[in-house]
């Protein structure tokens, strides 16, 4: 990959003298990102993670944190909050430093080859970056059906994040995706009713949708979509009118409305810094995850090559092959490949014993 990023000198942009350089910056607190940040901890790299968000993460924290995650390993099944925690922990081995609430706004490649990172509090400096932002900025795609708009925030969800916000309610999800059928299976044990209104097939794991099915939930698909929710005496919502495939109208109680029909990503600042991109992610090489501007690297979510994979567990696999790439532009003279963790710390005991 060519590089179409011009560096700027330092003295282009103020830099407070005692802010620190890092081997590695992360940019982004999500699975990927925290495991990128213990990774690089294990090489004996100096670390920090910087992420908009107020907590760690990612859109585990903030979307879902109480639904089952089913595809990472060692786990059978894992609340999204508990595994997150086990990240944090995990992450927290190396002691990085950790930036939370502080968006990346510039990425500024310097004559040198380290790099400034201008966020929204500071100027961060660093000699190579791994970028794990997720899809970036995400925003749901709103249901547009009359009434659905007045009444987000009474009934109308878009980020469903606490199970016994729908004990004993009637709940009706809309969508067909891993979020809407991993909501439908979680919810069923704890609420009064679950239905599901989608207009085509579901796009869950099989296993999940085999699940959806052998359970009480009601579905109401293919070609089902809502036209119209409305609310009651008590201002919340209170029943909606769906149309299936032959035109014909419907009506249902609920008192509890989710819309998991997707979100849109965006790269947001990433946009401007000069990266080749692909339907809003980041191109990258797939053997060094290596972006067009060298030194920096990506994984998990934002990143685009071919055969991509859109999983945790890939998240993790790219972040080693990141952190690895970014370890030997820090220092062409480190091995690429140091083997496994417990050759790495069985090294660093022998040569903390002989010093």
């Amino acid at each position: 990959m060519v590089s179409n990023v011009t560096p700027i000198e330092p003295q282009d942009l103020a830099v407070n003298d005692a802010e620190p350089m890092f081997d590695i910056s992360v940019i982004g607190a999500g699975p990927t990102g925290l495991f990128a940040a213990f990774y690089a901890g294990l090489r004996g790299a100096s670390v920090q993670v910087i992420d908009s968000l107020e907590e760690p993460g990612g859109a585990l924290t903030a979307i879902y944190p109480e639904k089952y995650i089913y595809d990472v390993i060692g786990y059978p099944k894992v609340l999204a909050k508990d595994f997150v925690a086990a990240c944090v922990e995990q992450a927290m081995r190396s002691n990085p430093t950790i930036h939370l609430n502080e968006q990346v706004q510039e990425l500024l490649p310097q004559a040198d080859g380290t790099f400034l990172l201008k966020t929204s509090t500071s100027v961060r400096r660093s000699r190579s970056v791994v970028i794990a932002a997720g899809v970036g900025a995400f925003e749901p795609t709103r249901l547009t059906a009359p009434g659905v708009a007045e009444l987000e925030g009474s009934g109308v969800h878009y980020f469903a994040k606490r199970v016994e916000d729908f004990r004993d309610r009637k709940v009706v999800i809309v969508g067909g995706g891993d979020s809407a059928v991993d909501w439908a299976v979680t919810l069923e044990p704890v609420a009064e009713s679950v239905k599901v209104i989608h207009r085509s097939k579901f796009r869950a794991h099989e296993a999940t949708v085999d699940e959806l099915e052998r359970s009480t939930v009601e579905l109401f698909y293919p070609k089902c979509e809502v036209i119209e929710v409305r609310a009651g005496d008590h201002g919340r919502i209170a029943s909606l009118t769906f149309k299936n495939g032959d035109g014909e109208h419907a009506d249902l109680e609920v008192d509890e409305l989710i819309c998991a029909i997707g979100f849109k990503a965006d790269p947001g600042p990433m946009r401007s810094w000069g990266f080749e991109l692909a339907r809003n992610q980041i191109v990258v090489d797939k053997i060094t995850m290596e972006t067009n501007i060298p030194g920096v690297f990506g994984a998990g979510d934002i990143v685009s090559y071919p055969a991509k994979f859109k999983l945790i567990a890939n998240g993790a696999a790219e972040a080693v092959t990141a952190v690895n790439h970014a370890v030997t532009y820090v220092n062409p003279d480190a091995r690429l490949d140091p083997g496994h963790s417990t050759t790495i710390m069985e090294k660093r005991a022998k040569e903390a014993a002989a010093t």
